[in-house]
């Protein structure tokens, strides 16, 4: 067994200017390691979605009336304040597990070697997300659950989950430069798709806002706008979305794409049925608690479907690969099926 080398005073004063280039300079994490760390990160920012969403399905939005404290005099709920305020402070204290694994997905990138910036970058950027969405829960709180604070607070959420995907996805690739899987059209429209899914997270939040559950039993503030006139938007763009996700695989089978793009298509195209299944059900049963918080969750897993499919329509080879001679395609052909 190795000796664990003696800290000098120099190697305690470099750790704390630097404490990142201290760890890496001493440890090298093996590429498994890394990619836990940046899944455990995207698991924690899903699970963070499901608990809030508890907290609101259960009118628990201001068991802790003020923020950052519990209350004006505790830091912490007490047992006076029952079990809304156990739920409320065990979601603020999620957060704190959320920054451990975001903070364990740095340092496992910054140790990684050959340093790689782009991966590092892309833990920093969780980690200031997570912290600009926990001011902006505490601006939820001090405006008494105000609908536009609460969607705005979601949608920095599935920003959160967008980058965590992306940085999961690129611990599994190498630093070459992208190369295109398919063509051009096709690229397009899987953007198309995208912007669709985004649009369906959006409009969403506002079902929320205009809806039933305000997220606690006292009078809270709702959006001004007609529920089932939103809600029927919200169908027309999901359907929308499974429209353009079902052409999406038909083309992919016509240009003979690679297996990667045509199953996460695939697995995108399912998991919205399951989702639109959800979202009827609990249309049409008076929105049961337990269904809505299913939705939730499925919402935060259909936009890790969508940014997998983006992220599926590019290759970045281990090694340099040298250029292939020009070949001639008949012009739409090749602007569909991309690089052979």
């Amino acid at each position: 067994m190795e000796r664990v080398p003696n800290v000098t005073r120099a190697d305690a004063v470099a750790a704390v200017r630097n404490p990142l280039a201290f760890i890496a300079a001493r440890w090298t994490p093996a590429p498994g390691t890394v990619q836990r760390a940046a899944l455990s990160a995207l698991v924690m920012s899903v699970v963070i979605v499901v608990t809030g969403g508890a907290v609101r399905l259960t009118g628990s939005g201001l068991g802790c009336p003020t923020w950052p404290k519990c209350t004006d005099d505790s830091l912490t709920a007490t047992s006076e304040m029952g079990v809304h305020g156990a739920i409320e402070f065990g979601n603020r204290m999620l957060t704190y597990v959320l920054c451990a694994a975001v903070g364990w997905a740095i340092i496992a990138a910054r140790s990684e070697k050959p340093y790689r910036r782009g991966l590092t970058r892309l833990g920093w950027a969780q980690f200031w997300i997570v912290m600009g969405n926990a001011v902006l829960g505490g601006i939820v709180v001090l405006v008494g659950l105000n609908p536009y604070t609460v969607a705005a607070h979601f949608m920095l959420t599935s920003a959160l989950i967008a980058v965590a995907t992306v940085m999961w996805q690129r611990t599994r690739e190498s630093d070459a430069a992208a190369r295109p899987l398919v063509g051009r059209s096709v690229r397009q429209l899987v953007w198309v798709l995208v912007v669709g899914s985004a649009l369906l997270i959006a409009v969403g939040t506002v079902v929320t806002g205009a809806g039933p559950h305000a997220g606690d039993s006292s009078e809270v503030e709702r959006m001004p706008l007609d529920w089932e006139n939103v809600t029927k938007l919200h169908a027309v763009l999901a359907w929308i979305v499974v429209t353009l996700t079902f052409a999406l695989w038909f083309v992919l089978k016509a240009v003979d794409a690679p297996k990667d793009p045509l199953n996460r298509t695939r697995d995108l195209f399912l998991i919205l049925l399951a989702q639109g299944v959800i979202g009827y059900v609990q249309y049409f049963t008076d929105l049961p608690e337990i269904l809505v918080g299913l939705h939730m969750f499925g919402s935060a897993v259909t936009w890790i479907a969508v940014l997998r499919v983006l992220l599926s329509l590019r290759e970045r080879p281990e090694t340099a690969v040298p250029d292939l001679p020009a070949q001639s395609y008949d012009a739409t052909n090749a602007s569909l099926a991309g690089p052979r």
